[in-house]
């Protein structure tokens, strides 16, 4: 049988090149979205095309219950997954601290952090020799802004993503003695749609006149990196940070 991933957040940006380059891999890939259906359609479309096999499944993974509804219909449709891959992510308001509303800071933890939880609480029973499973591999898609704090205006976004360190970090030890390995990437700026209401061509230029390879990540790039620590070639990398940032 085919290895099977979930990736949340999966109609875009670096989910969207993980889904592409999974299948082409031979997994058997979930392509989670939270609103844009046409998206995630195009991203399936394109693997089916190939002749891969994918499916896109709606679920706002900051919800407990819609992340388990996610697993089920992965179970039925897919088969019981072996990876998955925690990329859903918003930057949320860019706004200072003193100024953050209650639900924005919300919706912020919700989708960047909350999800991981649901998410590894799912896979990890599926996955764990404790419960029956057969091991496999999580990648949280953190950031470096979790680690340098953000650009000004983006102190929840960066909470939210160290916050994503920490869970990596405990998580892996948790598991990994139930056959599954926990690793973190965590991305620079890169060329997706996230960096429209950051600012867009003149925030990119900003950033790549002050990142040692003098670009922004592209993130076919980014989705190289997952899927190596998701294979057996990372067989022994386990509990890592692992900065894709061109040198920030």
């Amino acid at each position: 049988m085919d290895p099977v991933l979930i990736i949340t957040g999966a109609s875009r940006g670096i989910g969207a090149a993980c889904a592409q380059l999974a299948a082409r891999q031979g997994y058997r890939v979930a392509v989670n979205y939270a609103t844009n259906r046409a998206a995630a359609e195009a991203v399936v479309d394109a693997i089916e095309k190939s002749g891969g096999r994918a499916i896109a499944v709606q679920a706002n993974v900051a919800d407990a219950g819609e992340a388990h509804r996610l697993f089920e219909t992965v179970d039925r449709e897919l088969g019981t997954v072996t990876a998955l891959v925690n990329n859903a992510g918003i930057t949320g308001p860019l706004t200072p601290v003193e100024q953050m509303h209650p639900a924005g800071l919300q919706d912020v933890f919700g989708v960047n952090v909350y999800s991981l939880f649901w998410c590894c609480a799912e896979a990890v029973k599926r996955m764990s020799t404790a419960h029956g499973g057969k091991g496999g591999a999580i990648v949280n898609v953190g950031s470096i802004a979790g680690r340098y704090g953000g650009m000004p205006g983006m102190v929840a976004y960066a909470a939210s993503k160290a916050a994503v360190d920490g869970f990596t970090l405990g998580l892996a030890k948790e598991v990994g003695r139930d056959g599954i390995r926990v690793n973190c990437v965590r991305p620079g700026t890169t060329r997706t749609d996230i960096i429209i209401p950051l600012g867009g061509e003149k925030l990119a230029s900003q950033v790549a006149a002050a990142t040692p390879l003098g670009r922004l990540g592209e993130p076919d790039e980014i989705a190289k990196t997952i899927l190596w620590l998701l294979s057996d070639n990372a067989s022994f990398v386990h509990g890592a940070l692992y900065d894709v940032s061109g040198g920030r």
